[in-house]
């Protein structure tokens, strides 16, 4: 009997979520929606952004009141709903992908800020601080109650937000996205902190868009698809394509996008770097990129992905190397430089670095063109602008009412195409990709892999950063393996054959030179 028969058939459902709808004004939210959770189970919720995953997450967490015909139950027995205070009183806790913490506090301030306990009406702070160091110790981390927050690594935070929700004496944790800005070892020991949950009898739903963590934790995965109900999958029938094809109801085999045409080397190179050093991690990197071409970047977390394209665009400063662009030497010694030569670069952050959520979508794509609206008296043609964006939006597929609606309104992935469409504005010859489908769902994804496919086929250079092997070998033409700050290794297709997922990891790891 597999573990998800085992969790189904030992006990009653912790939660049970019966008929959910909810609806603003003419628009259908959720519609009909059901899920089952049992204690000391991981249960993966996963679908496309707006699918209703994070609506029918805040009906559960109190936050929305969800439409007349539909219930909760907690055990079996009807629970209020639409009130965040009886939805954590009935231990419910929603550990967000944004943290809530307050950086200035200590860790036990942190775990019962505005639940403190009280003594003759004063917070008792030792008592504060040894409930946390009980609370703290069950998850078997190495900091202290009395240890400012501030001077944690997110995945130490991302700790303490589960610790706050022990605290509340939570029964069922939803965790959204909870490894996105997270190192390799610090979703290694979330991980281990899940396992431990779950040994305790803690329900937990996990929404995350990146299948591998699914595969690795979910005892049973729901899937939501334009806002209703598609299925439940045990774990033993867990596989990518039958996943992709509940999420966005398309095969697998349709999923990645690499029609361009590998470039022949009279196509020419359109970026040579040669000796590229930062003094510090990156040391001494050449490599050639061809037009038309798709190239990634891999390697292992501070390997120097990110670091070594950064010094390429002149975001960092250099200690030595030389640039070529089209077979001319270029100087490029800040970002404005590298954008007026013809290179442009997609941050990893685009929330941090990238965006500007409040403004319009229009403002967000002509930011880096300004000068092409300016009329004869210097002042800006807004019709311009517009007319720009509103073809970018089309051409994009991006996904709003209005080029004037605010972008911190969109989806992850519709906020990605919005800056991809920055970057095109300003006619790049070579785009820098630094994990451009981080935090997007899987349909945004597949989109992203076919505006990929159609740059190249324009003959645009493209230099990716990515994560994910199986989206490195479904797009890229060839594989620059990084580690410890230089390139370890190329990886290509031989005879016919994809490149090999083995491969790219023997030489990140330093496996292939034992």
């Amino acid at each position: 009997m597999s573990a998800a028969a085992q969790i189904k058939t030992a006990s009653r459902p912790v939660l049970e979520m019966r008929r959910i709808s909810k609806t603003f004004g003419a628009i259908r939210a959720l519609q009909d929606v059901s899920l089952t959770v049992h204690a000391g189970e991981l249960h993966a919720l996963m679908g496309e952004n707006g699918a209703g995953k994070s609506t029918l997450m805040k009906v559960l967490s109190g936050a929305y009141k969800p439409d007349p015909g539909g219930e909760i139950l907690i055990d079996g027995t009807p629970v209020a709903t639409g009130d965040p205070v009886k939805a954590r009183a009935q231990g419910i806790a929603v550990i967000y992908q944004e943290l809530s913490l307050a950086p200035n506090l200590t860790v036990a301030q942190n775990i019962f800020l505005g639940n403190e306990p009280r003594r003759f009406g004063i917070i008792d702070r030792e008592q504060c601080n040894r409930r946390a160091t009980e609370i703290i110790a069950r998850l078997g981390v190495s900091f202290s109650a009395r240890t400012s927050v501030a001077s944690l690594s997110l995945g130490e935070r991302q700790l303490v937000e589960i610790a706050r929700a022990l605290s509340t004496n939570a029964r069922i944790i939803v965790m959204d996205e909870p490894t996105t800005s997270l190192t390799s070892r610090e979703t290694d020991r979330l991980f281990e902190v899940i396992t431990t949950l779950k040994s305790q009898g803690i329900a937990i739903i996990y929404i995350s868009h990146r299948m591998e963590e699914v595969y690795q934790l979910a005892d049973r995965v729901s899937v939501l698809r334009d806002s209703g109900y598609v299925g439940t999958l045990d774990r033993a029938d867990l596989n990518a394509s039958r996943l992709v094809s509940m999420m966005v109801g398309r095969d697998l085999s349709t999923f990645y996008k690499k029609d361009h045409r590998l470039p022949e080397a009279t196509r020419g190179v359109a970026l040579s770097v040669r000796g590229m050093s930062d003094g510090n991690l990156i040391t001494n990197c050449s490599f050639e990129l061809h037009k038309g071409e798709v190239l990634a970047l891999a390697g292992l977390v501070g390997s120097g992905r990110t670091e070594l394209a950064r010094l390429i665009f002149g975001a960092d400063r250099r200690k030595a190397g030389t640039l070529e662009l089209g077979g001319k030497p270029i100087t490029i010694d800040s970002p404005r430089e590298a954008l007026e030569a013809g290179i442009a670069y997609l941050t990893e952050d685009r929330k941090q670095l990238g965006l500007f959520p409040d403004m319009s979508i229009s403002d967000n794509i002509s930011m880096g063109v300004l000068a092409k609206d300016a009329t004869a008296g210097g002042l800006r043609n807004f019709a311009a602008a517009e007319r720009r964006a509103g073809k970018a939006v089309s051409d994009l597929s991006i996904r709003t009412g209005s080029v004037q609606a605010n972008t911190g309104s969109l989806s992850g992935g519709n906020q990605q195409k919005v800056l991809l469409a920055r970057l095109l504005e300003t006619e790049p010859q070579v785009v820098i990709l630094d994990e451009p489908t981080r935090g997007v769902d899987v349909g945004a994804k597949s989109e992203i892999y076919r505006l990929i496919d159609n740059l190249a086929k324009k003959g645009i250079a493209i230099l990716m950063i990515s994560s994910e092997l199986p989206e490195v070998i479904g797009i890229a033409d060839r594989v620059l393996v990084m580690r410890d700050g230089t390139i370890a290794g190329e990886v290509t297709a031989s005879d016919g054959e994809p490149l090999r997922q083995e491969a790219i990891m023997e030489l990140a790891t330093g496996a292939a030179q034992r």
